[in-house]
């Protein structure tokens, strides 16, 4: 019956969309003003060490971006950052929705004043995103935070997760994970946005990682045992692939649509990790770090009377793209070892797509 349910969903969707991905009905159509569906898309993009120029003493991880640290990090380079990241998320998802996403999960951030300032940024007037941020232990200074379009996602409340070590590094301290819930599209959805611990240390370092899969694993138990309907998006720098011991065993999130059971969760970046597409490189080598993964009543509704997953996308458009040198085809990232060389991040954003059939309560 699983499976039959499947097919019964990707013969729906393919009734109203074109070969190739093209456009729903309406996918580009304001949702506003109707259509045969609405769409949603909700993104994640790490913003590579979003720090203003003011020390912070009680903060020693932004002592490296100040003007007179090692980065010689000014106002001027502070500003040009801001514009490059405004003008990626100004782009992102306005193929399928006008409004650009209706939340953007976020990480690498070092207070809400960064925050603030990005979202006041001329290309994102129209999208008039509000603020929540949630200050955190880590070493470096940084946090994740989140980003959402009041038009779309009414916020209702969030709760910080401390990160809970393993037994074997009882010590290690990291970044909270945020739990949020609010309406998008009338109905109840929670969000937790999450940056799991580096690779710093190698092989041995996987058990951080693992640890905190088993920790989103047990928040979104959580919230099934309250409601096993729950519809709950993760998404984070996970610091890890999709097929990584942290994300498929420790967290559980699945490949594909058919194993995924009740209670279970879809890993929508897969797909596009199984292709040979990143979000990031190293070494000639690329990675899927900033995964999406959905619970399964987001891709269970055949006949999307709910808010039920469409596509995953990385936006790895040209202009934020090394053009040449040795990281050719790489994201254009902010510095070339202490140089300032005006880009964006040494990450892709990651976006999925929810679609709602028109009418539907």
């Amino acid at each position: 019956m699983k499976n039959l349910r499947h097919i019964v969903l990707l013969i729906a969707l393919a009734a109203f969309f074109r070969p190739g991905g093209g456009e729903v009905f309406a996918a580009g159509q304001n949702p506003e003003k109707g259509g045969k569906y609405r769409t949603y898309a909700v993104a994640f993009y790490n913003l590579e060490n979003l720090f203003d120029t003011v020390d912070d003493p009680d903060n020693p991880g932004d002592d490296d971006f100040l003007p007179d640290g090692p980065y010689n990090w000014t106002e001027v380079k502070y500003r040009k950052k801001l514009h490059n990241l405004a003008t990626v998320i100004s782009k992102l998802g306005r193929e399928y929705t006008p409004y650009g996403p209706a939340v953007i999960g976020v990480s690498e951030v070092e207070n809400k004043k960064v925050l603030l300032d990005l979202v006041r940024e001329p290309e994102l007037g129209d999208m008039g995103l509000r603020v929540l941020h949630h200050s955190g232990p880590d070493r470096r200074g940084i946090d994740v935070a989140f980003l959402y379009n009041p038009r779309l996602f009414r916020l209702d409340g969030y709760k910080a997760f401390k990160y809970r070590a393993p037994a074997s590094k009882p010590d290690y301290v990291t970044r909270d994970a945020l739990l949020i819930s609010g309406l998008l599209a009338g109905e109840k959805v929670h969000f937790i946005v999450g940056h799991w611990p580096s690779k710093y240390g190698g092989e041995s370092s996987s058990v951080l990682r693992e640890a905190a899969g088993a920790q989103i694993r047990s928040i979104i138990d959580s919230l099934y045992t309250e409601d096993p309907s729950t519809k709950l998006i993760f998404m984070g720098d996970l610091n890890d692939n999709p097929d990584d011991k942290s994300v498929a065993v420790s967290l559980g999130a699945k490949e594909r649509r058919e194993d995924v059971a009740p209670r279970g969760t879809f890993n929508a970046t897969w797909a596009p990790y199984a292709k040979g597409i990143g979000s990031l490189a190293y070494q000639d080598k690329w990675n899927l770090y900033d995964q999406i993964i959905l619970t399964e009543p987001l891709i269970s509704d055949a006949e999307c009377r709910t808010l039920t997953f469409w596509k995953t996308e990385v936006f790895n458009r040209p202009f934020i793209t090394n053009k040449e040198g040795k990281r050719k085809g790489y994201p254009h990232r902010t510095f070339e070892a202490n140089t300032f060389i005006n880009g964006y991040s040494d990450h892709f954003p990651t976006l999925v797509y929810l679609i709602k059939k028109e009418g539907a309560e």
